[in-house]
């Protein structure tokens, strides 16, 4: 085992085992919303699947320093985005907006990568509605992210998230069998697609596609961080979406979910879609420097069903270049 290696291991132990401490000494809740927005007494409701039949246990990974031109080979690997999305679909798409900070920071998706899939559904004839639920402003993560900007230059809108949008829906097995979420704009959608970012997270060592749903969920999310590797993998049976276009284009490697500094970034220039959230994780770990099974919810969802640690098992797993 590297040197590198063991020392990730150690620290997603020392911060696991932190976890319980510091939500409990709130010094959490100072960083995080805690809206309480929906009546305790309202029946949760079911959020259905927004998979594609036909569509399981696929993966595709274009390398490029044109991330653009990444997301392109990436898709059209897995058939093209017209496999996903049809004429008159209604598509919400959920990238990593939580925080105010410039995209050269690596807390949030790229805004190239996310104009790109927009840019895609939008060209196919749907209607395409962008939304997270930020832990800082939403508009002002939006506007800072460039992620605002990308979203509306490719013909599209950002949702800003409302009190009127939630509603109590039923999530997952392990630790959150209901919770609030943005169950309006999920009930609008015909297809779901997530944008996450790669970067390491204080909590669970490192925030990917599955964790990229927290975003989705509203009232006092703070107390989940006591249990975080359940919730996620309660969040992987939550939302079983259309397709998920991993961004690696920048990688934030250390001091995440927050970033800091530039020093913490370093260039990934890789686009990772597809269908199956276990193995896209998988991938995503890999190139923060993890083994797969050193980030606990990985295990967790795939002993869940919810997909595949081992690529073999997959339907489809191929890299590519790419190239214009």
């Amino acid at each position: 085992m590297s040197a590198n290696k063991s020392n990730r291991r150690e620290f997603i132990k020392r911060m696991s085992a932190a976890a319980g401490v510091a939500a409990g000494s709130g010094v959490l809740a100072a960083a995080f919303h805690n809206r309480n927005l929906v009546p305790t007494g309202e029946q949760a409701k079911t959020i259905p699947s927004f998979a594609v039949p036909g569509t399981g246990g696929i993966v595709a990974i274009a390398e490029g320093t044109d991330h653009a031109l990444a997301v392109q080979a990436a898709l059209q690997e897995l058939g093209g985005m017209t496999r996903f999305i049809k004429a008159g679909d209604r598509v919400l798409i959920k990238p990593n907006c939580a925080f105010d900070r410039p995209a050269h920071f690596g807390a949030t998706s790229s805004p190239t990568v996310t104009g790109e899939v927009v840019r895609q559904c939008v060209a196919l004839g749907a209607e395409v509605r962008v939304i997270d639920n930020p832990i800082n402003d939403p508009e002002g993560c939006f506007v800072k992210s460039g992620i605002m900007e990308a979203v509306q230059a490719a013909g599209a809108e950002v949702w800003l998230p409302s009190p009127a949008l939630f509603g109590r829906v039923k999530v997952g097995t392990l630790r959150i069998p209901e919770w609030e979420a943005l169950y309006r704009p999920l009930t609008w959608a015909d297809k779901l697609i997530g944008i996450p970012t790669v970067k390491t997270h204080n909590l669970c060592g490192a925030t990917l596609t599955m964790k990229n749903w927290y975003g989705l969920l509203g009232g006092g999310r703070n107390r989940l961080h006591q249990a975080i590797h359940d919730v996620i993998a309660d969040l992987a049976q939550f939302i079983r979406p259309t397709l998920v276009v991993l961004d690696g284009s920048r990688l934030l490697v250390a001091n995440g979910p927050t970033g800091g500094s530039p020093s913490d970034v370093r260039p990934g220039h890789v686009v990772a879609a597809g269908t199956d959230q276990v193995a896209l994780d998988s991938f995503g770990a890999e190139l923060l420097g993890f083994a797969p099974t050193d980030i606990e919810y990985i295990g967790k969802a795939a002993q869940l069903g919810r997909g595949q640690i081992e690529r073999s098992k997959l339907n489809l797993f191929k890299k590519v270049r790419a190239v214009s």
